[in-house]
Parts: C-alpha cells; sequence; structure tokens
C-alpha cells in the first residue's frame, strides 16, 4: 500500500489542475514515484517473454543478418522475406480500403428523420471529423499508416487520444506495442489498472512545460543539469542493431526517458483508488507531473441516495487495434511475426544449407598425400594457367584426394518448397492474390472466387481494425463535447459544426469504411446492384443511392457534381416536349416558305428596277432624236411607264421591310440580314428621273 503524509481529496478543482505535484510534500513524490516504478517493473517481467518473440520477429521482418560462424566462417547467411512480403500484402490491402478519400468518419441516423435535421446533423459531425483526422491533426494519416505495417508483424498497435493544449485541438498519435507496457494477463487495455507509455523527452522541451507550469520545477536538480542516462539492456542493443550502429554516448543532446503512468491511486486514503496520471523521468524517477484523468467532474462520478462514490470513470486514453487475439489470454496478441516466425527461420536455415552446400561442392578440396612432391606454400590455379611441380602426373593422380562432396540436395529442395507453401497458406499471399495469372485458361468465376476465398484471411483483420477505429473516433466525439468551441468554422467550403451537436451518445460514430468489403472490385459491384435495385424497385432514397454511387467510384465532392433533385430544375414533361417540337417544326417550315417568298419578291425588285433602268435610257435617247408634238407625247408615255415601274418597287420594297421585321422578331437568336442584302435596293431608291422628264418638263411638254 501507498502510505503518504498528506491526502489530496478528489473535487472539481483538482480534477481541473494541469499539476498536482504542488499538493504533496518531497518525501510523498519520492514514495509515488517509487510506487510507480516498481509497478512498471512488475508489467515488464510479465511481458519479457513476449518482448523476446517479438525482437525476434521484426528482425526477421527486417531481414536483420546475425554474424554466422558455422559451418565455417563467411558461411552463407540469407534472411529470407517472408514475414517481410505478409506485411506489406496486408498493408497494400488495408490502408486503401480503410482511409478512402477525404470521408474517414460518418455519423449513423437510425431514428425517423422527416425533416432531414438529423440528417444534416449527420452529415456535419462527419465532415468536420474527418476535417480533424486529415486536415487538423496533420500526423494522423501518416501514423495510421505506419500503424498498419506494424499490426502484421507485431499483433497490436495502440493510439492515445487526447486534447492538446498546446495545439489546441484533438491529437491521436501512434503508440508502438514495445512503448506502451501492460501486465501481460490484463483482459483488456481499459481494464488493465496500470498502463505506462514510454517516450522521449528533449531537455528543451522539459524546460518549456516546467516554465508553463505543466512539470515540477527540476531545473536546479542534479539529473536534469547532467547528461541523460543511456539504458544499455539487451533490447536497446538489439533495435541499435538493426539501424546498422551502436548505442551513442551520452551529452547534452540526449533525450531523458519519460514514463507516463496511467494508474489508481489513493490519494485521499478511503480505501478507494481515482484515476490519475504520473509523469516521471525513468533515470532519476523524479516525479515531475500528476493530474487527474476525470475529464467531467459530475458526469464520470456515480453516487448513491446517501451521497457517497459509487464509482469513479477516468477518461481512456489508448485505444488497441488488434491482428489476431492471442489463444493464451494475453493482453497483447497475435502478428505474422509470431505466426510465420518459427517458418521464416526453418526456410532461413534451408536455403543457407542448400547455399554452403553448392559452394562446398563448387569450390572443392581434399587431401595430398606424401608422394606429390609439391612446393609449399599457397597454390592459386586461375584460367590459363598452369603451375610446375616436380611429380608425374601418376604419382600426382595417385597422391590427390578429393573430399567427397554431394550437389545440393533435392530432398531439401522440395522441403523449401513445401514450407514457403505453408507460409503463403497461412498469410494468404498466394499467386493469384500477388496479382500473377493463374492461368490463360482458367474461368473468371473461378479466379473470382479463388480470390475471394484468399481474401478471408484478412476480412475478419479487417473487422478487428475497423473495430478499433471505432473506438478511437468515439473518443474524439467525446473530447469535442467537452473542448470544442460553441461553433467551428472549418474546410475552404465554409463548412461550420457546432459544439451542440457532439452532445449525446457516440454510439452511432463509425468509420465511412465497410468491414464486409475488402477489395475495389466487391466494393463498386455492391454499389452498382444497389444502384439498380434503385432504379426498379420504388422506395429507394434515390439522391442518397446517387451520392454513395459516386462515392464508390472516388468521385471527389460527389455533391458538387449531383446536388440532388431539389437543387436543379425539374424534367419537363415528355408530351409538352414533343408538343413544342411539332410546333418548333411548324414555325420552321413557315419561315421557310417566308423566306422563299422573300427572295422571290427580290428577285422581282431587281428585275424590276433593270426595266426602269432600260426605259430611262431609251428615254434619254428618244429625247435626243424627236421633234414635233408627237414627240411630246411620246416623252409622257415613257414618263408614265417609268413612274409605274417605281411606284411597284416601292411597293415590293415596303413588303420586303414587312417581312424581315416578322421574322426578326419570331428569331430572336438570329442575326439581322445586313443592308448589303436587299439586292440593290439602295440603288434602286437611289434613282432619279431622267433629267428634264419628271413632272415639270413633261407639263412643259
Amino acid at each position: 500500500m501507498l502510505h503518504l503524509e498528506k491526502k489530496l481529496t478528489l473535487s472539481k478543482e483538482t480534477t481541473q489542475s494541469p499539476n498536482l505535484t504542488g499538493h504533496f510534500s518531497k518525501e510523498d513524490l519520492d514514495r509515488i514515484g517509487e510506487w510507480c516504478w516498481a509497478g512498471y517493473q512488475r508489467d515488464l517481467g510479465s511481458r519479457r517473454t513476449w518482448e523476446k518473440r517479438m525482437e525476434a520477429a521484426m528482425d526477421l521482418a527486417l531481414q536483420l543478418s546475425k554474424d554466422k560462424n558455422f559451418p565455417w566462417p563467411n558461411c552463407s547467411n540469407i534472411a529470407f522475406p517472408l514475414i517481410t512480403i505478409a506485411a506489406l500484402q496486408f498493408h497494400s490491402r488495408a490502408y486503401p480500403m480503410i482511409i478512402q478519400g477525404t470521408d474517414v468518419v460518418r455519423y449513423k441516423v437510425w431514428d425517423n428523420d422527416p425533416k432531414g435535421q438529423e440528417m444534416a446533423r449527420a452529415r456535419r459531425i462527419g465532415k468536420f471529423m474527418s476535417y480533424q483526422l486529415l486536415e487538423e491533426d496533420e500526423d494522423w494519416e501518416e501514423q495510421h499508416d505506419r500503424m498498419l505495417i506494424q499490426l502484421p508483424i507485431i499483433g497490436c498497435a495502440f493510439k492515445k487520444t487526447y486534447y492538446s493544449g498546446s495545439e489546441q485541438h484533438n491529437e491521436s498519435e501512434l503508440v508502438s506495442a514495445f512503448d506502451l507496457v501492460l501486465d501481460y494477463w490484463a483482459k483488456s487495455v481499459e481494464g488493465c489498472a496500470r498502463k505506462t507509455h514510454t517516450f522521449p523527452m528533449y531537455r528543451n522541451e522539459v524546460y518549456e512545460k516546467v516554465m508553463s507550469g505543466l512539470f515540477e520545477d527540476v531545473l536546479g536538480e542534479a539529473w536534469f543539469n547532467s547528461p541523460a542516462q543511456v539504458p544499455l539492456d539487451d533490447d536497446d542493443y538489439r533495435k541499435d542493431s538493426r539501424l546498422g550502429m551502436s548505442i551513442p554516448a551520452s551529452d547534452e543532446s540526449t533525450p531523458f526517458r519519460i514514463l507516463e503512468q496511467h494508474c489508481l491511486l489513493d490519494l485521499d486514503r478511503d480505501g478507494y483508488s481515482e484515476p490519475y496520471i504520473v509523469t516521471m523521468e525513468a533515470g532519476s524517477q523524479r516525479v515531475l507531473r500528476i493530474v487527474s484523468r476525470v475529464e467531467d467532474f459530475e458526469a464520470d462520478i456515480d453516487r448513491n441516495s446517501a451521497g457517497k462514490v459509487i464509482q469513479i470513470r477516468g477518461y481512456e486514453y489508448f485505444t488497441k487495434y488488434s491482428f489476431i487475439p492471442s489463444p493464451d489470454g494475453g493482453v497483447y496478441d497475435m502478428g505474422f511475426g509470431i505466426l510465420l516466425g518459427p517458418l521464416n527461420e526453418s526456410v532461413n536455415s534451408n536455403i543457407n544449407q542448400l547455399v554452403d552446400a553448392g559452394t562446398l561442392n563448387n569450390l572443392g578440396g581434399g587431401f595430398l598425400g606424401r608422394g606429390a612432391k609439391i612446393r609449399g606454400g599457397v597454390y592459386n590455379v586461375a584460367p590459363f594457367q598452369w603451375a610446375r611441380v616436380d611429380s608425374t602426373g601418376d604419382d600426382l593422380r595417385k597422391n590427390i584426394m578429393p573430399l567427397p562432396t554431394k550437389e545440393p540436395s533435392q530432398v531439401l529442395f522440395q522441403l523449401l518448397g513445401l514450407l514457403i507453401n505453408y507460409t503463403e497458406r497461412v498469410s494468404g499471399s498466394t499467386d493469384m492474390m500477388l496479382g500473377q495469372n493463374p492461368g490463360q485458361n482458367t474461368p473468371a468465376e473461378t479466379s473470382r472466387t479463388m480470390v475471394e476465398q484468399g481474401m478471408k484471411v484478412y476480412s475478419n483483420i479487417f473487422k478487428r481494425v475497423w473495430r478499433g477505429m471505432k473506438q478511437e473516433f468515439k473518443k474524439l466525439y467525446q473530447l469535442n463535447a467537452i473542448y470544442m468551441p460553441d461553433s467551428q468554422a472549418f474546410g475552404e467550403s465554409g463548412g461550420r459544426a457546432k459544439r451542440v451537436d457532439f452532445i449525446g451518445g457516440s454510439d452511432r460514430i463509425s468509420p465511412v469504411a465497410d468491414p464486409n468489403i475488402t477489395s475495389e472490385s466487391m466494393r463498386l459491384w455492391q454499389a452498382q446492384a444497389v444502384k439498380q435495385a434503385a432504379m426498379s424497385t420504388p422506395g429507394y432514397n434515390i439522391p442518397e443511392v446517387e451520392l454513395e454511387y459516386l462515392a464508390a467510384l472516388r468521385v471527389e465532392s460527389p455533391e458538387r457534381l449531383y446536388p440532388g433533385p431539389g437543387k436543379v430544375p425539374p424534367l419537363p414533361n415528355p408530351k409538352v416536349q414533343v408538343e413544342q417540337m411539332k410546333l418548333q417544326g411548324q414555325q420552321l417550315a413557315l419561315q421557310q416558305k417566308q423566306q422563299q417568298f422573300m427572295l422571290t419578291m427580290q428577285e422581282e425588285h431587281r428585275l424590276n428596277t433593270a426595266k426602269i433602268i432600260q426605259l430611262e435610257a431609251q428615254a434619254h435617247q428618244f429625247l435626243a432624236t424627236a421633234q414635233g408634238v408627237d414627240a411630246g407625247h411620246q416623252i409622257a408615255a415613257f414618263n408614265a411607264a417609268i413612274g409605274a415601274a417605281k411606284s411597284h418597287n416601292e411597293h415590293l420594297r415596303g413588303l420586303i421591310n414587312l417581312m424581315q421585321k416578322e421574322m426578326q422578331s419570331g428569331q430572336q437568336s438570329e442575326q439581322p440580314p445586313q443592308s448589303g442584302g436587299m439586292g440593290g435596293l439602295e440603288n434602286a431608291s437611289g434613282n432619279s428621273e431622267v433629267p428634264g422628264m419628271g413632272a415639270g418638263p413633261a407639263g412643259s411638254a
């Protein structure tokens, strides 16, 4: 039990305090540090076997070759990449199916929503939380990508979700299974009473947290002003050997090793332990910070009718992503590192034996008898080179005994194929799953069925990853309800989310990715099947079906392409369209008749103008030669004919202008005809009567 001189009662003020170390004496803080360190060491001891197995699995995955001196120095040392291939195959399938475009989170609508208010709220929640993960928390997608690489090798990974006061937004960072120390026999992460997160922290970071009041003032202590202690256990040596370097000497830039322990402490000595977080430095075991894990003092504490505490629910920071649950009931799950580790070791041994046998058989060697008179020293025989000896050929043949060796064994080669075949069965990395052609005569349905059966290995793992993402998103949803401002704008399109949207149950939060769909073809087939059913069966929500189909096609911003039937004009009635087409045809025929009639009148106008010009010319010629009374009568006749022709021209010109105006009013889209298209009307209208032959000359005549 932890015995302290002072006690601390959990209250609303203590739950909101950034650091509670000021409530304790130096001796009490030392006791808390010793108690937390002892618990950390016990948890490390419980998972020691698991750590050794995971270190060996990581060496195989990274193809780390260790020094070998058997059967001779510098013998074959090949590391076959079985675990590496299996991990890359899982990652290549999981990553694009889990992170699909810009939509990562969705909020389900279960109740009746006749007005669409709940659907609008669900869309705001999904878009805002997707923006938080992909844009606001810039490292989330990269760390999720890294998690999907670690998960198939180690078997489990963790996400730490919290609100960052310095960044002013939610963060969800990856925590490797090596860096989160739990009791191996704990039932679950949530049910584990003590969780220790180990991570490095540089001297400047410690200084900043001390000056901001988050850490205890340790700037004058000896451990802070001296180089950080570098751990020299075997695990750290193995980690550095993977990077191809040795552990560097400690200096001022070496980070401190920080332990952040989420534990239960009875600081008020009432017999019930409350949830706290104790942060300490590993080398000195100095407690730097103590903070409560109760986010909402009123909502997270249950009391009975007498006001006594029944239960205190601490906020859970960590979410576990599981690959395959461990059969022995341990909290750390299994990955390909455990499943394929022994097989990979056997394959490595088999390949190295085959290569060593081939090397021994190719290079040769043997024994020299005393009868072979060869000078001492080393003889190197190169191509086109002959070495001189003092023995005859018969003596050499009798006194040289080659070492009896065999070619690489066919049995070992067959055994190698058997081992690789079974590793492919375990990992699901068959030929068809790797994209190789099974054969030209293989039916399409057979190939599709084989791929579907091969994906069965991954389908359950996808569901576990989906379940882990749901738990992570629920934590983010709860943090938004506590720390989010009343209203917040997000995105380039001017979206806005409200904190009131996140007040309520988080059970309806889930990833957009469907855990039952494990391939692109399956996702597209499902979207097409739903769309076909919606077109033939009444009752479907057609706009939602269309948006889902566009999302399955990976169309970015489908609402921009398909805003919905309410935001676009309705399609015209087909009967009205038919009548309009008939009317347009009649109008077109009428316009063609009008144009033909106008062309006829223009031609008649042109001919009449030519007739006028001819009459005027004849009148001028007659005037030049005519004499007497008969000549006057003839000139009057010419003037009458010319006047009648001009009058007819004016009538034609009026009809043409009238028809042009009617055609322009009926066809607004067409350009008005040019003035030059009147066929010489300007010239006809500009013609004057024959000089001296108007009304005046006729009357004078």
